[in-house]
């Protein structure tokens, strides 16, 4: 009798396995992604990886004696500016794309200031700066939260504040000729811009999923 029921029970567990697993038809719960969405956030990041790449070429032409090329990568960095401005048009509109471009702009003329100003051991100079790239990057953070409900100001500040305390240790790297630091300072800045890209990017796509169907 005992054995009967054993077999009966080995019978019928798998039938009680089966009605507690999921069925195979069910959708799967991961997002699609679409190639307009792909598209933009791969462009955001390219764009955000350039500002990095260029910011830290002009640290290296500003403190290279005898280097040639400080305004021509200058003039580049300062496009990238324009580029990633132009890149919210589409979403945001002309006036704040130029906006973006207006805050970056003057960032890159802060930074330009700093690396002078460190370059000569001007210190008052040198915090007066400082005191205003922090308020460019408060003015920038914003800018970005009230344009996006997605991005708290608090959260963009923090990004933001970090990116200018990896180029500025780039700069202190290359002024003081410690090139190992200065390899770990851009690896670290390259790594973190990518994180702020997508950050943003994927909050644009989020406040407007009908901008990216396709």
């Amino acid at each position: 009798m005992k054995k009967l029921l054993l077999m009966g029970f080995i019978l019928l567990m798998p039938l009680n396995m089966m009605a507690g697993s999921t069925p195979a038809y069910a959708k799967p719960q991961h997002k699609c992604i679409t190639q307009s969405e792909v598209k933009f956030e791969n462009t955001f990041r390219r764009l955000w990886v350039d500002h990095v790449l260029w910011t830290s070429n002009y640290i290296t032409s500003a403190t290279t004696a005898g280097a040639e090329d400080q305004k021509e990568v200058l003039e580049r960095l300062l496009k990238n500016q324009e580029d990633i401005g132009n890149a919210i048009k589409p979403v945001y509109g002309e006036d704040a794309g130029k906006k973006l471009t207006d805050l970056l702009k003057e960032h890159i003329v802060i930074a330009g200031g700093i690396v002078e100003a460190a370059k000569s051991g001007d210190k008052a100079k040198l915090d007066q700066l400082n005191k205003e790239w922090y308020r460019n990057a408060d003015d920038i953070s914003a800018f970005l939260s009230s344009a996006n409900p997605n991005l708290k100001n608090a959260e963009v500040k923090k990004l933001l504040y970090a990116h200018l305390e990896l180029v500025a240790d780039d700069l202190a790297a290359s002024l003081e000729k410690d090139w190992a630091a200065r390899i770990v300072s851009i690896d670290d800045g390259m790594t973190h811009i990518i994180m702020m890209a997508d950050a943003i990017s994927e909050a644009v796509v989020k406040q407007f999923p009908e901008k990216f169907k396709k």
